[in-house]
């Protein structure tokens, strides 16, 4: 089999039969649009959607003028065909306007400006993670080019966006995102996703190194895999898209995504859309957090930055992340206060299987639900009509690709996979997440002085309570597992 290239489940293209450009007829009402979101569990592309937002004009030249003189940072790294993934840790970076970044994309760089040391033929530039807040902090009237109400989300716009600028070949390595699921406009030039479903995780050889909250990464570099260090990847199930301007991706949650740029210049626009299952995932996240600056602190105190993303700018201390910690398991009870019916998990009798005892979800999700019976999702076969008609149409399964013909854009052909019918939580509320560390510190810290008891959701966690689960033999036993297991492959 061709490694990670058979999909037993197709991608699913949400396409406005008959509604041109010109006759401004959107094939889905917001309702119907956020129906459709929280309801499926496949990838999906959203096409005559986005042709009245004003943001489907920004092209980099347009953002230049816009932007023009402001500094951004660019992650630069290498066009080349490695087996090993390039790491945001194991890139360089440059300060530079987006006008500077087009002249060199044009070949047309001078020795002294900041992509001096940059052969274009060799390396590739991202401004990737750009929030809105920070970018446009002096134009903030420009947040409104960007509607995502138009998918069921009122009063989300570009205050809630994230800005991708990128040169041909610029990607993103392959990961899965904790938090909430991601809608992304594509403005100018193409970008080829390659999409794992969740139940692939294992075969795409997971990793917290480097740490960046919310996201995990594989060890796999996807578009030139090392299948005699991961074999197991070859069971993966790859699902490839190409994503044109005009186009919204709809990346449900826990899909992986491998992301590059496949024009010589490419500008996407995305905002990380929060879900219920979210405030479980904080908490997961927090002791993930914890126990990764600890273990690795510990290890290297002088060099975090062999293991700690650039985008994590917060500080790592032992204190900063037992308040986060704290902050999250209180957000979390708070949660379940507040709502009817909380998902409830359990760890199984073994420890070997996390199975829900309880599913019934807030009001908001069952308006998702409703009517989406017949849809395709991760447990269920593809039913052959869709329940939306002509608007929702199943993308055709690829066939067998032997891994020369399914490189990146720097492979051997350089082929694109254009298909012929047609990036979370975490980095995007920083702010937020910081507001709600600092509004717990203090109670945490005059609970740590007075040692009162608390009612459960206002309860101090100690570092021991912590370790106390994480060394329980339940846990250890799949830890133990677990290690075994990477250390025979």
């Amino acid at each position: 089999m061709a490694a990670g290239s058979e999909a037993t489940t197709p991608v699913i293209v949400a396409a406005g039969a008959g509604a041109e450009e010109g006759e401004h007829v959107k094939p889905f009402k917001p309702e119907k649009a956020k129906e459709i979101i929280m309801s499926l569990q496949q990838p999906a592309i959203f096409c005559n959607m986005v042709f009245d937002w004003p943001a489907r004009h920004w092209n980099a030249k347009y953002l230049s003028q816009v932007l023009h003189g402001k500094q951004i940072r660019f992650r630069m790294g290498m066009r080349s065909m490695s087996t090993v993934p390039q790491f945001e840790t194991t890139c360089n970076y440059v300060e530079a306007t987006l006008e500077e970044f087009l002249t060199w994309n044009c070949d047309q760089y001078s020795i002294s400006g900041p992509f001096r040391d940059y052969d274009h033929s060799k390396f590739w530039a991202y401004a990737d993670y750009k929030y809105f807040v920070s970018l446009f902090e002096d134009k903030t009237d420009l947040f409104q080019d960007v509607k995502w109400s138009d998918f069921g989300f009122p009063g989300r716009n570009g205050q809630e966006s994230t800005l991708w600028i990128g040169s041909l070949g610029a990607h993103t390595p392959c990961h899965l995102d904790s938090y909430g699921c991601n809608l992304v406009f594509q403005v100018q030039g193409r970008k080829r996703w390659h999409l794992f479903p969740p139940e692939d995780t294992p075969f795409l050889y997971p990793t917290r190194i480097p740490y960046e909250e919310s996201s995990v990464f594989s060890k796999i570099n996807v578009v030139n895999p090392d299948l005699k260090r991961f074999p197991q990847f070859q069971k993966a199930q790859r699902h490839t898209v190409t994503l044109s301007p005009g186009q919204v991706l709809f990346v449900p949650r826990h899909w992986w995504h491998y992301v590059e740029s496949i024009d010589p210049v490419t500008v996407s626009i995305n905002s990380w859309i929060e879900l219920e299952e979210d405030h479980l995932a904080r908490v997961e996240e927090a002791i993930t957090r914890m126990l990764v600056c600890a273990l690795k602190t510990a290890e290297n105190p002088q060099n975090t930055r062999a293991w700690l993303n650039p985008t994590e700018v917060e500080e790592t201390s032992h204190a900063v992340n037992c308040c986060y910690l704290n902050a999250a398991v209180s957000a979390f009870f708070d949660h379940c206060r507040t709502s009817e019916v909380v998902e409830i998990q359990a760890l199984g009798r073994d420890g070997e299987h996390m199975k829900k005892e309880e599913l019934n979800v807030c009001s908001h999700m069952e308006v998702g639900q409703t009517g989406s019976q017949n849809l395709t999702t991760g447990t269920g076969k593809p039913e052959t009509a869709s329940p939306f008609g002509p608007d929702l149409v199943p993308v055709a399964q690829r066939s067998k690709e032997p891994p020369s013909e399914r490189g990146g854009i720097f492979g051997s052909d350089g082929k694109d996979f254009v298909d012929k019918d047609g990036e979370h939580f975490g980095k995007l509320h920083c702010a937020k997440r910081q507001q709600i560390m600092s509004n717990s510190e203090n109670a945490i810290e005059e609970q740590i002085a007075s040692n009162t008891t608390m009612a459960p959701s206002q309860t101090f966690i100690s570092t021991d309570d912590l370790l106390d689960c994480l060394v329980n033999p339940q846990v250890t036993r799949i830890v133990a597992q677990l290690l075994i297991q990477g250390r025979s492959l």
